[in-house]
């Protein structure tokens, strides 16, 4: 099933996808309205069979696609997560995962706009599979992790790279407004088995500039689980972005940055096409 969140008929609501449209369960499932909200009351199940039976209430293309999670507790991000990614960078690949995290203030939805900041003209894309966690845990083992994930999606880690710089930690190029997407929408577990079994790559105006395999993650997902939930609580709606492979735009010569009127796709096999255009942010 493939579930989202969306804003129709000026309402913000959440659903799943279905014969090219969406069924509505912001409407059916009180109390619950958001798709944060189902996952936390444990309702998947209940959502299959109730969209299995129901007719879509809005064309596909009708909708405002919104970020997976809106309202997310945790964005957790995962760097230097590929080898030729490290090996790009210039670093080393080191024993534990580097972590930061995210704003959601920072995301928007599939086919919305995201911007390049006007102190900053080195954008950068960052293609990366996304988990949202399902069940709640904490020191999860890493042999039952997949068992805590409601399903996946597609994130562009967009990064303002000279603002990324400015001190050894991430954050402050890592969470401008609207600088980055997830989307379009949440694949659930049940349909992707094993997550290292993906393919992910990246297009900015149709060229590929980034492509891999998930099973070339330095740390898998059940282990970036156990590791993260050592430190915190995962609860559901928490995401975690698993990382990016290389190929990225600081590290091409000359750089390759996102500018006002690209496209920027991310496509990860079994989950579908995160597609966004860039704009400048308002003078």
């Amino acid at each position: 099933m493939k579930l989202l969140s969306f804003v129709a008929n000026g309402r913000t609501s959440f659903g799943a996808v279905k014969d090219n449209g969406v069924v509505d369960l912001g409407t059916r499932m009180t109390p619950c309205t958001t798709l944060r909200q189902l996952l936390e009351a444990g309702r998947v199940a209940e959502a299959a069979k109730l969209v299995a039976s129901t007719a879509p209430d809005h064309p596909l293309g009708s909708i405002a696609f919104a970020p997976v999670i809106p309202d997310p507790g945790k964005i957790i991000c995962v760097g230097l997560n590929y080898r030729d990614h490290v090996a790009e960078t210039g670093r080393t690949v080191t024993e534990k995962p580097a972590l930061f995290v995210r704003f959601p203030c920072s995301q928007v939805g599939h086919l919305q706009p995201i911007v390049k900041p006007k102190v900053s003209d080195d954008f950068d894309y960052e293609g990366e599979l996304a988990l949202v966690i399902g069940k709640a845990g904490r020191h999860i083992p890493a042999g039952r992790a997949l068992d805590h994930i409601a399903g996946y999606s597609c994130y562009n880690e967009g990064s303002i790279r000279d603002w990324q710089r400015h001190t050894s930690q991430f954050l402050s190029g890592k969470t401008f407004a609207e600088s980055g997407s997830f989307g379009p929408w949440l694949v659930t577990a049940d349909e992707i088995r094993d997550p290292s079994k993906l393919t992910l790559q990246t297009r900015l105006n149709g060229t590929v500039v980034q492509d891999t395999t998930t099973d070339l993650l330095i740390t898998a997902i059940p282990e970036l689980i156990a590791y993260i939930s050592t430190i915190c609580p995962l609860v559901p709606g928490d995401v975690v972005v698993t990382g990016t492979p290389g190929g990225v735009g600081a590290k091409r010569t000359p750089p390759l940055w996102m500018r006002p009127g690209d496209t920027v796709e991310i496509e990860i096999s079994g989950i579908g096409t995160l597609r966004n255009e860039v704009i400048a942010e308002p003078a």
